[in-house]
């Protein structure tokens, strides 16, 4: 990214955009992953999907395993800067899961081919990706669970369910995105988003 991202409060690290070739390279990886699987796609094919030398991959990704975690972090930093910023401007904090709910959806199901890839291939991560890659979530979904606890805490939200399940059950909705969500269908991630946090906001709110 063409800056660090602040991290903001409870938020994991920023993150340095992408360059255009690594941009490039992503692209391609993505496309030949999703078409042929991780196994059958070879480093010379995303060379030449990319239009760029083996030198300027190596120059950016250690090995073909890293283009795919990369494919999630890209995704992951875009997600961490919108809750960042949202976190940061405060406000009510109904309001503020609303716009993190709408946001996380919209980017997931923009970039629906990115987050079908890497769950389907993240077995192939090495261990100390894969390690990376759950604390990283990890962090994530403990600002949200925070933010969660603080609506539950000013009477917005129902405590009935613990901000924890509340988080899980959230995010499953949206890790489910890639299995059914398509692009050319009748939803734009915007009103998928907003649908989508309707029916959470609900099931949260007290019950008089």
């Amino acid at each position: 990214m063409p800056q660090d991202v602040g991290p903001g409060p409870g938020v994991p690290g920023g993150q340095r955009t992408p360059s255009a070739t690594q941009e490039r390279i992503l692209a391609a990886a993505v496309k030949l992953f999703a078409a042929k699987g991780f196994d059958a796609t070879s480093v010379a094919e995303v060379v030449a999907e990319a239009g760029v030398t083996k030198g300027a991959l190596y120059h950016y990704f250690t090995a073909k395993e890293e283009l795919l975690y990369q494919i999630y972090r890209s995704l992951l930093a875009e997600q961490t800067a919108q809750l960042a910023r949202i976190l940061d401007a405060g406000g009510d904090p109904a309001d503020m899961l609303r716009a993190v709910l709408v946001g996380l959806v919209r980017t997931t199901a923009e970039r629906v081919d990115e987050t079908a890839v890497f769950v389907r291939e993240m077995s192939r991560l090495g261990a100390d990706q894969m390690a990376q890659y759950r604390a990283e979530r990890r962090r994530y979904h403990e600002a949200v669970r925070a933010l969660v606890e603080r609506a539950q805490d000013s009477g917005r939200f129902s405590a009935r369910v613990p901000a924890d399940t509340v988080v899980l059950i959230a995010m499953g909705v949206v890790n489910q995105l890639p299995t059914w969500y398509r692009p050319d269908g009748p939803k734009t991630p915007e009103r998928l988003g907003n649908e989508i946090a309707d029916f959470v906001l609900a099931a949260l709110r007290p019950t008089s």
